[in-house]
């Protein structure tokens, strides 16, 4: 059932970049989606919307609960290459949600704005880290055939009950979508899920990493500057370790002392997005942290309703064209983003990015178009096409 994100949290974790390390994974979710979620949708989208009778995201690439069934002794390299690819889907699943609740904020300047774009920078940069482990250990990111069918479950089945749908930027969407994706493992005022959590599933990844003590190439890793940090070879036990230590405290945060913090005021992304649900930022007081801080104005909006199961009816042949332009485009950043850590390099992955920038026009031009048959806007399906053609 849908929660409430809880009103007291650990402390604001402030964000620490390693330059020469790297960075995997991502926050557990705890809110769910439910009632709260399912009663949003109608109004802006048919009943076919309803994000329940989504299929399965990328099958055949792999199953958390899978893998951690596996016993810790045939937990080998095999293993840690299936794990980072599912690790893949993970990174690339927090994408199109957190885009779309950027690109329907009016005003780019306001606080929600560039909380949100620093955050989509973050997951682009992990996303590059997980791809450069799994090139590490002997394996090739699978980068479009993880990307997700929305709506839809997080990848492996982590959390059973979260559905992730694309979506304008509301309170629901928030609560619902981005806290669910990037919840703490585990809550000061709620007990786990009994399915698996990103946080559990990670925290077993590094386990096999030291049992198993691969060997790790440089040959095949990229080295460049993604979004929000700067991207490294990972050659060391070390690197692996404190890149999982940095993206979940940059994700959802530790359990630890609400005194740690990082070097760069920010926080956390589950706090961050936090702090737009409440409107207040989170404060340390005599009962623990709250966000009872200074307000957080939630920003005028494009409307985009949320993408219906099997995208817009017979949308107009407008609309039909700015969506094909959105996902050939979409198409061209994944085979970009493959080809890169398949021999292309750092020119490839530089081009997949000035790529991804191209998206935001056919974007905010379809959350621009009202729908035909109820309130809202459209919006991106983010359709990864099989042959995509250049966009006119």
């Amino acid at each position: 059932m849908g929660q409430e994100p809880d009103e007291s949290a650990v402390s604001p974790f402030k964000r620490r970049t390693f330059l020469a390390t790297a960075a995997v994974a991502a926050g557990a979710p705890a809110a769910v989606a439910g009632p709260a979620q399912a009663a949003a949708l109608p109004e802006a989208a048919p009943p076919a919307a309803l994000p329940e009778a989504a299929p399965p995201v990328a099958p055949g690439l792999g199953s958390v609960a899978r893998l951690l069934a596996v016993p810790h002794e045939g937990r080998g390299v095999a293993w840690i290459r299936s794990a980072l690819q599912v690790a893949v889907g993970l990174e690339l699943s927090t994408i199109p949600p957190y885009l779309c609740g950027w690109w329907s904020v009016k005003d780019r300047r306001s606080e929600v704005a560039r909380m949100i774009k620093r955050i989509v920078g973050d997951e682009m940069y992990h996303l590059g880290i997980v791809c450069n482990l799994l090139v590490a250990v002997g394996g090739r990111p699978q980068i479009k055939a993880s990307a997700p069918a929305s709506p839809g479950p997080l990848p492996g089945g982590v959390r059973a009950g979260v559905t992730v749908y694309l979506s304008g930027l509301t309170k629901s969407f928030v609560r619902d979508v981005m806290m669910a994706i990037e919840a703490p493992e585990e809550s000061l005022v709620r007990s786990a899920g009994s399915s698996p959590t990103v946080g559990e599933f990670y925290a077993e990844m590094m386990r096999a990493f030291r049992t198993v003590q691969p060997e790790l190439s440089a040959r095949g890793q990229l080295s460049q500057y993604v979004f929000s940090d700067e991207l490294h070879p990972v050659e060391t036990l070390d690197d692996v370790e404190r890149a999982i230590e940095i993206i979940r405290e940059q994700g959802e945060g530790t359990a630890s002392s609400p005194s740690d913090s990082f070097e760069d005021d920010y926080p956390a992304h589950y706090y961050a997005f936090g702090e737009i649900y409440h409107g207040r930022e989170l404060r340390q007081t005599d009962d623990g942290w709250r966000y009872v801080g200074p307000p957080v104005p939630f920003p005028d909006v494009r409307p985009m309703a949320p993408v219906p199961v099997g995208g817009w009816p017979r949308p107009p042949v407008h609309v039909g064209q700015l969506l094909f332009r959105f996902d050939a485009t979409y198409s061209t950043v994944l085979d970009g983003l493959d080809a890169a850590w398949a021999g292309g390099g750092e020119r490839t992955l530089n081009a997949a990015m000035h790529a991804m920038r191209a998206l935001e026009d056919p974007a905010v031009e379809l959350m621009e178009t009202g729908l035909r048959y109820a309130p809202g806007t459209y919006g991106p399906q983010f359709r990864a096409l099989r042959r995509p053609r250049r966009p006119s």
